[in-house]
């Protein structure tokens, strides 16, 4: 790019004078992957079937945690550690896993981090106790770390920025899709064969989306390999942590995710009791809501450009409020639109913040969707431990209590947000002038 742009005013003589047009033109044209372009609909549906396996599998054994208590006779709280290990592990491991995506390469990395979560998924069914399976999930959710930081790397690098939130927002569509096929399936087949059965055949289904997707997702273009040496790691991280935008992005990313993990975690727990004394496979069939979160997070790209980023977490954020605070009703109508409505706001703020992310992050990408994602995932897994603890401390009002604060946190940090740009505005025609 610099070279066409300054080697004809430097140069004399006929060659430069014919060669800097062409180079120009050349320059000009953006490769990179556009809605309706070749590659770009292989690129969106291999993306939504990791989006689908990840999912699926970080989230096999919520729907199920009734029947994980019962049978290894643990409280809900420990058994919710089957859910909070695996995205705890996550969000230890996505930091290091996009290191080595920088070097190695993004499809490299998720390939190689499928093919590892697959097979521990497999493994997941034979879990002699509460313990192993415990472990075994850990070990999974280190292996998933791979994804999510690494996919949304590949997206900024290989899509076109007008295009990019749409983009994110369609593979966080298959994450919603995965997470909503993943409980239904487990809570119908748990029913009639088991929670064992259940999540083997989760396994058996993520299989076949990462074969899917190692043979659909285009070789990438635009992917230049950066360095694994701890100190180039350390100070991209340090910038990344010194920006307070990226700061406030990654705190709500971590609430939003707080409230959702709480809620899932818990609601098998208050629809088998009275008075709702719901089956597993109707239990299951709840999550059906999910397709909900599919299109909130699938239209994010256009909520934006109509309310812009902070109009968009606005709306997220009171969407979700009014969710929880319907769930409280005993009135099973009114909690399926309150699961609605907790659903779309936090698939639509999630998509909001993580594009976001890789819109601000001008260098180390991997590394600042990385970081998101770890915020992302400890809130999942303090949502899911910090959930089932409240729930079994003042039932599904402690829940919704720590629900509505942590949506407090996102509301007041998206005000800090919008003082912060206010007093940028007012200080640039300052120093203009």
């Amino acid at each position: 790019m610099p070279s066409a742009s300054t080697g004809a005013s430097t140069t004399v003589g006929a060659t430069s004078s014919v060669t800097s047009p062409v180079r120009s033109s050349t320059a000009a044209v953006d490769s990179r992957l556009t809605p309706g372009g070749p590659g770009y609909r292989r690129m969106s549906f291999a993306l939504f079937l990791a989006g689908v396996a990840t999912f699926a599998l970080l989230y096999s054994t919520q729907a199920l945690l009734p029947l994980v208590s019962t049978d290894f006779g643990v409280s809900a709280s420990e058994a919710s550690w089957t859910v909070s290990a695996a995205t705890g592990a996550l969000a230890l491991f996505v930091l290091p896993m996009s290191a080595l995506s920088e070097r190695f390469g993004r499809r490299t990395l998720m390939t190689a981090s499928l093919a590892v979560a697959v097979t521990v998924g497999l493994l997941v069914p034979f879990a002699p106790s509460i313990g192993a399976l415990v472990a075994l999930r850990a070990v999974q959710g280190a292996a998933l770390a791979g994804l999510p930081a690494s996919a949304t790397a590949y997206l900024a690098e290989e899509v076109r920025p007008t295009a990019l939130i749409t983009a994110i927002g369609l593979f966080v569509a298959g994450n919603s899709v995965g997470g909503m096929s993943g409980r239904v399936i487990t809570g119908w087949v748990a029913q009639e064969w088991g929670w064992r059965v259940a999540v083997a055949t989760i396994g058996i289904i993520a299989v076949a989306c990462a074969v899917a997707f190692r043979m659909l997702l285009p070789a990438p273009k635009h992917f230049t390999p950066g360095s694994l040496r701890p100190r180039v790691l350390a100070r991209t991280v340090r910038d990344h942590l010194a920006n307070p935008l990226l700061r406030r992005l990654y705190a709500i990313g971590a609430l939003f995710m707080m409230v959702f993990g709480g809620v899932y975690t818990v609601i098998g727990y208050r629809l088998t009791e009275a008075p709702f004394s719901l089956p597993q496979g109707i239990i299951g069939s709840i999550f059906l809501v999910y397709l909900v979160g599919t299109v909130s997070a699938s239209t994010a790209g256009r909520l934006v450009a109509r309310l812009g980023r902070r109009g968009s977490l606005y709306l997220a954020g009171g969407t979700t409020t009014a969710g929880l605070l319907l769930s409280l009703v005993d009135s099973l109508p009114l909690v399926l639109l309150g699961l609605v409505l907790i659903t779309a706001g936090f698939f639509a703020g999630h998509a909001v913040a993580s594009s976001s992310v890789s819109h601000t992050a001008k260098q180390g990408r991997a590394q600042a969707s990385a970081l998101y994602q770890s915020a992302y995932y400890i809130g999942s897994s303090a949502g899911s431990t910090l959930g089932a603890v409240a729930f079994h401390a003042g039932g599904w009002a402690g829940t919704v209590a720590l629900g509505l604060f942590a949506v407090l946190g996102v509301v007041t940090i998206t005000l800090l947000g919008s003082h912060a740009a206010r007093a940028q505005a007012r200080h640039e025609p300052a120093l203009a002038h």
